[in-house]
């Protein structure tokens, strides 16, 4: 029985007075974190990325979880900021719901959230995306939010929000040139065009494309294994690539050795350990 039909579902959320749009499912240490809005193609309304946010919330804070699958439901990943919530609003709205709380704050204290939720969360754990269908506009950058984005073989990206002159406010000029490079990313951009999961694989914007019906079950396989390693050592070599990123290279490698060493005192002693035991010999990953 595979990983994806094997899961149980035991935490929801709910908001008061909204059908619910997020539940997170759990099994052992990873969280499938799935957002289930298909009638609007997973469009983000308040209530949505309120929900959204106390997802990774507490995936943060959880001393179990270790990796989050970030799914959307019902053929799409996510359609964007909802457009329709959009038009509805008075200039005395967007005054009042938008621009006021939703103002970016710099220094101590909690991030504010953003207009599709967790977007200015930095997370100390993995999180995979899962992506069938569309992940456009501001769906696009909850897909940048994420460590992996695996891909199905019809999932596009897309910059969609250009024809209505709504900017990316949710870290998509931010994180996109760090994956695929100023000129691209401009490119992307500036057209809006539709970007095919061949092309996002070509050019760095994700990590597997794989069959549509096996999207979530890669994804979370890949969880899972990443679930197993010593998890220490991983964080640490997590947190060198992301901090280190823009860093010269002298000062790269000292952030390097400073976030690695404790970790080998800790856990790559014992793994030596088990290898001069005859663990894990010639690659193999089973039995580590």
């Amino acid at each position: 029985m595979s990983v994806a039909t094997q899961r149980a579902t035991l935490g929801v959320f709910s908001y008061a007075g909204v059908k619910m749009t997020v539940r997170i499912e759990k099994r052992d240490n990873v969280w499938a974190i799935v957002q289930s809005r298909p009638e609007a193609r997973n469009a983000v309304t308040p209530e949505t990325a309120a929900l959204l946010s106390e997802a990774f919330e507490e995936f943060e804070r959880s001393e179990e979880a270790r990796v989050a699958v970030f799914f959307g439901e019902g053929g799409a990943f996510c359609a964007g900021w909802d457009l329709k919530y959009a038009a509805s609003l008075t200039t005395e709205d967007f005054e009042k719901n938008i621009a006021e709380k939703r103002g970016f704050q710099v220094g101590a204290g909690p991030v504010p959230r953003a207009l599709m939720g967790p977007t200015r969360m930095e997370f100390n754990k993995p999180v995979i995306a899962a992506i069938n269908g569309p992940a456009v506009a501001g769906g696009m950058e909850l897909a940048l939010l994420c460590d992996m984005r695996v891909m199905g073989e019809s999932a596009y990206m897309g910059v969609y929000c250009r024809r209505w002159g709504v900017p990316l406010i949710d870290g998509g000029t931010a994180r996109l040139p760090r994956l695929v490079g100023q000129g691209k990313a401009l490119d992307l951009v500036l057209t809006g065009r539709k970007v095919t999961a061949q092309e996002c694989y070509e050019i760095g914007l994700c990590e597997r494309v794989v069959p549509d019906d096996e999207v979530r079950q890669v994804a979370e396989e890949i969880a899972h294994e990443i679930s197993r390693f010593p998890q220490a050592t991983m964080l640490a070599d997590r947190r060198s690539v992301i901090d280190g990123y823009g860093l010269s290279l002298r000062d790269a490698m000292k952030q390097e050795w400073s976030n690695a060493i404790d970790t080998l005192r800790q856990e790559g002693i014992a793994g030596a350990g088990r290898f001069s035991k005859g663990a894990g010999r010639h690659g193999d990953f089973d039995n580590i």
